[in-house]
């Protein structure tokens, strides 16, 4: 079946390809939503085919700078038209410029980069860079999500992901996360041989935050029984949470950090594990033993350039901030006149979660904020919660336009469900 020109755009003929070609079940989670299929983005809009417009407070924390920034598309499109893809033979000048621009804003002891394209990658890379180091123990936390490759999945603590796909990497244990006791244990188990993976914030949990203390105290730990560390930064980093990172409200130190999403400005896929210089030494000294045809590709660079030039001259880390301390206490007013008891609100900066004490509200708020033209999302690991992720150029016409619809679709759900 071929979509042909004149009609390719038609919702029926893109939901067919996708039956036919991509996914069934995604056809299904598309018409759900209303059958929307989206041809435009700029800032905060979505467009779809019919013209409609939607506010973007979804993409799992990508658009941190809206879509399609001006600073990222003008360094995408200059790189597009004088070398996108390298030889991978010879030095290339813009992976080098992006992995300054990146460890520029990391803590200095984190120098080494390692570009990908997802963050399932970065994952893959820190997983390989512990086992290089000795760490072959992996210590995860429930709820936790670090991706769907096979040795990201791992360290995803899901059964509903994991499954199907036994066996997984061997020697991994879960523990509960904010809970240091099951982390001491796990650790004296494995003195000298563990590597820990955490999240500052679970994101697809449903914007989990753990107790004040815990990142340091994960740290200490960490330091006390010769563990490595690994911050899994892919969605709060950037400025998502009101910080450039989000471990930044502790005193903690990661051996690698793990960014992505934002890190491409919403205009290329691009991540990356950063590692201090001890424990990224094997790949120093053989740079074939783990690589990529496209890791660091110069298009991909570019946008990273792009990307944190924008975080950084348009201040989203600091507007980021403020904007999640307006819209927070707003969001939480909302759901106290209409709902009750019956969900709670939370959030950092711009990571917020809506939780419902019965899944099928989450599912229907989804949809009636889709009806009322703002796109949120599911969270992964939490079928209560729907997160709510804009990005920090938000006006204040556009801070308006999300309460009110948040409201109308708030109320639209309550509607069905009168006892909550």
């Amino acid at each position: 079946m071929t979509i042909e020109i004149e009609d390719e755009l038609a919702p029926q003929r893109v939901s067919l390809a996708y039956r036919t070609h991509l996914s069934a079940g995604r056809a299904r989670v598309g018409e759900l939503l209303g059958g929307q299929v989206e041809v435009e983005s700029q800032g905060a809009w979505v467009v779809s085919s019919d013209g409609r417009r939607y506010l973007n407070a979804g993409g799992y924390g990508v658009f941190i700078m809206g879509a399609r920034h001006p600073l990222v598309v003008e360094a995408v499109e200059r790189q597009l038209h004088t070398h996108p893809v390298g030889s991978r033979m010879f030095l290339e000048p813009v992976a080098a410029r992006a992995a300054e621009a990146l460890t520029a804003v990391l803590p200095a002891s984190l120098t080494r980069v390692h570009f990908s394209g997802s963050g399932a990658e970065a994952t893959e890379t820190a997983v390989k860079l512990a086992r290089l180091n000795g760490r072959r123990h992996l210590i995860s936390m429930r709820g936790g999500y670090h991706g769907k490759t096979l040795g990201a999945l791992s360290v995803t603590a899901k059964d509903i992901f994991q499954d199907p796909f036994r066996p997984l990497l061997p020697d991994v244990t879960h523990v509960p996360y904010g809970n240091l006791p099951a982390l001491t244990a796990a650790l004296a188990q494995h003195t000298r041989r563990a590597c820990v993976i955490v999240e500052p914030v679970q994101g697809e949990a449903g914007v989990v935050i753990p107790p004040d203390g815990y990142l340091s105290q994960v740290g200490r730990l960490c330091r006390e029984y010769g563990a490595l560390l690994i911050l899994d930064e892919i969605q709060t980093g950037l400025g998502r949470t009101g910080h450039w990172w989000a471990f930044q409200r502790e005193d903690v130190l990661p051996d690698i950090l793990l960014t992505g999403k934002a890190l491409g400005g919403g205009v290329v896929p691009v991540s990356a594990a950063v590692a201090s210089e001890e424990v990224y030494a094997v790949l120093d000294r053989d740079p074939f033993l783990h690589t990529s045809t496209f890791a660091g590709a110069p298009i991909a660079a570019a946008a990273v350039c792009g990307a944190l030039r924008a975080i950084t001259e348009d201040g989203l880390v600091e507007r980021s901030a403020r904007l999640g301390a307006r819209l927070l206490p707003e969001l939480e007013a909302v759901v106290r006149r209409h709902l009750a008891g019956g969900c709670v609100v939370r959030g950092r900066g711009l990571l917020i979660a809506v939780e419902f004490t019965d899944p099928a509200m989450a599912a229907d708020l989804l949809v009636d904020l889709v009806a009322n033209n703002v796109i949120a999302n599911h969270s992964l690991n939490s079928e209560r919660v729907i997160r709510l992720t804009p990005p920090a150029v938000l006006d204040d016409a556009e801070i308006v336009f999300l309460l009110e619809r948040f409201e109308r679709a708030v109320i639209s759900t309550a509607l069905r469900y009168p006892e909550a």
